[in-house]
């Protein structure tokens, strides 16, 4: 379980990570890797990439839920080698609703985003974006586009947006227009490859500004490999 300081009552811990299928950086399916690393962490929330649909994943979802005790919604989309694979978002909070956008671009595989809304009691509902953009340029810039034109028609609640942007080039304009949405944000940890990590591909922005306390990788033995990226976690004020 994660050991650092407590967080205090108006904080929560929030996480996206790619797990890659469940294999690790050594070749391994070992999913088993992915439900200790998450346990390491002890994320409120985490936004999960590279899930496999049930049939091709065994019941790792279902698993995990049991596990670890979150609620889990999934949102598969994507095809490769026959095989579905998507977003998840695990909340230990219950979740109040389910959208899903449409991220898909011309030929390209189909992608998405999960947007759901989780219910914190007596705090306001937290709005959740999880996505995982495209290896294009020109996709990524449209998907940035609709992420940023349904965030900014229906914000109405604090949003994380977070996920495996798959975008490198720091002065690149999707990275521009979501700073520029979100403005006051930590510098993004370096995550991939995930034993020598020289990319920061997986990012979390929060609204409203000044809402995000610290943001690091998660960077333990186990989790160089279970999966060939690294674990973002923020601490977020709400």
């Amino acid at each position: 379980m994660h050991t650092g300081p407590s967080l205090p009552a108006n904080a929560l811990r929030a996480a996206t990570w790619n797990i890659h299928g469940a294999i690790g950086s050594d070749g391994r399916y070992a999913p088993s890797r992915i439900v200790d690393v998450l346990k390491e962490i002890d994320a409120d929330i985490v936004a999960l990439q590279e899930v496999a649909s049930e049939e091709a994943h065994s019941r790792f979802l279902a698993d995990l839920e049991r596990e670890t005790g979150y609620h889990v919604v999934a949102g598969l989309l994507r095809q490769r080698h026959g095989s579905d694979f998507g977003n998840a978002v695990l909340s230990k909070f219950p979740v109040r609703s389910i959208e899903h956008l449409d991220l898909a671009v011309d030929h390209y595989e189909p992608r998405g985003a999960l947007d759901v809304c989780i219910d914190l009691g007596l705090r306001p509902l937290l709005r959740v974006v999880a996505t995982h953009l495209g290896l294009r340029p020109g996709e990524r810039r449209e998907q940035v586009r609709r992420i940023l034109a349904s965030v900014e028609r229906e914000s109405v609640h604090p949003t994380l947006l977070m996920g495996d942007l798959n975008e490198w080039y720091l002065w690149g304009r999707p990275l521009r227009w979501l700073h520029s949405h979100f403005r006051e944000m930590p510098a993004s940890p370096r995550t991939f490859p995930a034993r020598r990590p020289v990319f920061a591909l997986d990012r979390i922005w929060v609204s409203p500004p000044g809402a995000m306390r610290a943001l690091v990788r998660h960077a333990t033995p186990l989790a160089r490999v279970a999966s060939d990226h690294l674990p973002v976690v923020a601490e977020i004020m709400v």
